[in-house]
């Protein structure tokens, strides 16, 4: 497993970290957007100077691999049974993780589901689909961490289908509205791979 590149030039040898090349593909993908005049509207209403979008982001492959070793490595020495989120940008980065884990060593056989908005009117009327079991060990993943409010509908839903959670998982945490505090205040500790200072980093480095 790698957790560097290392590019030579003129000027010497630069060591670029994993999470350093996944803030870099923000960038290259357009996945990332900064406006400190007008700014962005959020789904909450708010305004921020940045725009984040996961889903563009995900829809590279390149970015998955990133994704899905940071991922692994920050859950090393957690133990969890199944991992999964609100639809639908949770649903790549479940399964991208869930990959990941089961391709490395020592494999981990993570399995995954998605919380749905609402509950099907027909069928078995599931807010959950997915492969769980009561008393698993889940992890809730979310593409960007804000105001909190969609990891903490997912962990609603997961803890009233009797699973257990105590962590949660983003790509980015925005580090607005008190998402993070949001969401740690209801004893579900949240890991980031990035914040918005890594990709703001990146942002000053490419100008």
């Amino acid at each position: 497993m790698y957790n560097a590149r290392i590019f030579h030039s003129l000027e010497g040898v630069t060591i670029v970290t994993i999470r350093e090349q996944l803030a870099q593909l923000f960038h290259r993908t357009q996945a990332f957007k900064w406006d400190q005049e007008k700014g962005f509207t959020l789904a909450s209403g708010h305004v921020s100077p940045f725009y984040v979008d996961c889903r563009a982001l995900m829809a590279h492959a390149s970015a998955r691999r990133l994704v899905g070793q940071l991922a692994h490595e920050a859950l090393s020495g957690l133990a969890i049974d199944c991992l999964g989120g609100l639809e639908i940008g949770a649903i790549s980065i479940a399964t991208t993780i869930s990959d990941y884990a089961f391709t490395s060593t020592p494999k981990r056989d993570w399995r995954t589901f998605v919380v749905r908005k609402q509950a099907k009117a027909h069928g078995l009327g599931r807010l959950i689909e997915g492969a769980i079991r009561p008393n698993d060990r889940a992890l809730i993943v979310d593409d960007v961490l804000t105001s909190g409010g969609s990891l903490l509908k997912a962990v609603v839903a997961a803890r009233e289908a009797g699973l257990t959670v105590t962590h949660a998982l983003v790509i980015v945490d925005r580090k607005e509205q008190e998402g993070r505090a949001k969401v740690e205040q209801e004893g579900v500790k949240v890991i980031s791979l990035l914040t918005i200072d890594d990709l703001t980093a990146q942002k000053r480095g490419t100008t």
